[in-house]
């Protein structure tokens, strides 16, 4: 169980999100872990990464560009 988000997990979220061409300034990303944890876009145009606490950090990260892949592309079909 994941209670708080460190540098370590924040740069391998960003190497996900780099490698997607995704801009570090445009990602919030909480030190707080939630369960669940959830991915939205904010009013403000960014996207905010929270990340899970109850499921295993490697097993989580696993599915996140699915995740924001799914996100984004519902929101540019609204």
């Amino acid at each position: 169980m994941l209670k708080a988000v460190t540098l370590k997990e924040i740069e391998r979220i960003f190497s996900i999100t780099d490698a997607m061409g995704i801009s570090r300034e445009a990602i919030v990303i909480p030190l707080r872990t939630e369960q669940p944890g959830r991915l939205r876009i904010l009013p403000d145009g960014k996207l905010e990464v929270v990340v899970e606490r109850e499921t295993e950090f490697d097993q989580w990260l696993k599915t996140l560009e699915a995740r924001i892949r799914e996100l984004t592309d519902r929101q540019e079909s609204d």
